[in-house]
């Protein structure tokens, strides 16, 4: 069995063109006409302390650049917010003008070309306080996971933040967040304690349980077209280390491997999680030579018990086939990228996903029929994830996330381009489809783009469209 060091990983899957893809904010189909342009639109902009940038200004292609690359953002506007007053003054001139406002950090979750919106680009409100007698940081919307992670670690404790620490937090929490220690400690939406937003009407708001508390049911999960967060607290955890990493296998032992997987994610404790991926990989040569070229099975695991124990649980699953390289082993908070290694660079990727309330062998096999190495897939990645654990109960203070009734997330990506680029938006469809029978309601950002309105009790989607209408009422938000 060979050996997979940290950083290998990470140069690994940097190389793979894939990645999850999280914080999206679609348009909204049912959004009402608003007015034309005011005569102080130009008076609102002039308040602006950013970069307020139109099509062909300098740095347009920078601010307006995102880390998926399958959209090219044309906006009519972009206003780099320096502030939470700026976001707030963005609103404004949108409201005044008749337009949308989308907004964006990192660009993960780019879902559309932005025609005909106000683009509030988030990225400068980057700013992380950590409180460690309290176990809670305080988020601006520009943050991404590694610098939460960082400032975190010298007193022990961690975020609940997902694959990637490139991710945008704010978004990525928003539509849920499915973390790797998420069983144990549930979703990044449970724990969040209170929003600073901006509200459709251009106004700056607190969100909390005492404040518009419908807010800050419908933001913790729901996501879109409801307000523009510019800051969140959350709860941080005592988790310092984990016992984690990834085996890859060859992919002709898909189907031992798939099934002793799923089984055995069945029976797992909560503090345990685990992932399984059928990855597509490149003939690159920064990829280990084992992996090149090759279609492989990705088994991920994090654990925050022991590592006598983690040695225990993984018995199954590395007696299930030849191992082609084995990382799992004690791995610091502030390495855990390494578990999925995630890709750095931007790349074009379209991806689905839904809820499966049980991994049966039909199930699998349904599966398997769609991605082993006889299918003609051409999808780069398809990932299974376990959910159950604290993701399964509800939240402390309830929250908008959905998934919570699935027992299993399943998620396809492909790239959109080069070779059979136009298979995969009908290979995408045609994996959901292999598990309708066992479909559910998924997490929201392992979704993908599409109608969500499913993922929510018709109950849940009345009360979410109640609130999108109280406090955006001319459907400015997209």
């Amino acid at each position: 069995m060979g050996a997979l060091s940290r950083g290998s990983v990470l140069r690994l899957l940097s190389a793979v063109p894939f990645l999850t893809v999280l914080g999206a904010t679609p348009a909204r189909a049912d959004a009402a006409r608003r007015p034309g342009r005011g005569p102080d639109a130009g008076a609102i902009l002039a308040g602006v302390r950013g970069p307020v940038l139109r099509p062909g200004d300098d740095g347009w292609s920078e601010e307006v650049g995102g880390f998926n690359l399958a959209h090219t953002p044309v906006p009519d506007l972009v206003v780099g917010a320096a502030s939470a007053d700026d976001v707030a003054l963005a609103v404004r001139w949108a409201r005044a003008t008749g337009h949308r406002v989308s907004t964006q950090a990192t660009g993960h979750g780019l879902r559309g070309d932005l025609a005909g919106t106000v683009l509030v680009s988030t990225r400068r409100l980057d700013r992380v306080v950590v409180d460690p007698r309290a176990r809670t940081a305080r988020i601006g919307a520009g943050v991404r996971w590694r610098q939460v992670v960082e400032a975190a670690a010298p007193h022990g404790l961690a975020p609940l933040s997902g694959s990637s620490s490139a991710v945008g937090a704010v978004g990525y929490t928003l539509g849920g967040g499915v973390g790797l220690l998420s069983r144990r400690y549930g979703f990044a939406a449970d724990r969040v304690r209170s929003l600073e937003v901006v509200t459709a009407d251009g106004h700056r708001r607190p969100v909390d349980v005492l404040h518009h508390p419908d807010l800050f049911w419908a933001l913790r999960g729901a996501r879109d077209g409801l307000a523009v967060v510019t800051a969140m607290t959350i709860d941080l955890v005592p988790v310092s280390s984990v016992q984690g990493g990834g085996i890859f296998f060859d992919g002709s032992a898909a189907a031992p491997v798939l099934h002793a997987w799923r089984t055995w994610a069945a029976s797992l404790p909560d503090h345990v999680g685990t992932s399984l991926a059928f990855l597509r990989l490149p003939p690159d040569p920064a990829l280990p030579e084992p992996l090149r070229g090759r279609f492989v099975v990705h088994v991920r695991f994090v654990s925050t018990g022991t590592a006598a124990e983690a040695e225990a649980l993984l018995r199954p699953v590395r007696a299930a086939a030849p191992a082609l390289l084995d990382s799992v082993g004690d791995l610091p908070w502030t390495a855990v990228d390494a578990v999925h290694g995630d890709p750095t660079q931007a790349m074009p990727a379209v991806e689905s996903g839904t809820g499966v309330r049980d991994l049966d062998r039909a199930a699998a096999e349904a599966l398997l029929a769609r991605v082993d190495a006889t299918s003609g897939c051409v999808l780069a990645m398809v990932e299974l994830r376990r959910l159950g654990g604290a993701m399964a109960r509800p939240a402390r203070v309830p929250d908008a996330a959905t998934g919570r009734g699935a027992a299993f997330s399943v998620m396809g990506l492909g790239v959109p381009a080069g070779p059979g680029a136009e298979l995969v938006g009908p290979q995408l469809a045609a994996l959901r489809a292999a598990v309708g029978p066992w479909s559910v309601p998924g997490p929201l950002n392992l979704a993908g783009a599409g109608d969500h309105t499913g993922l929510w009790t018709p109950g849940d989607r009345a009360r979410l469209a109640a609130i999108r209408r109280r406090h955006d009422p001319c459907g400015t938000l997209a």
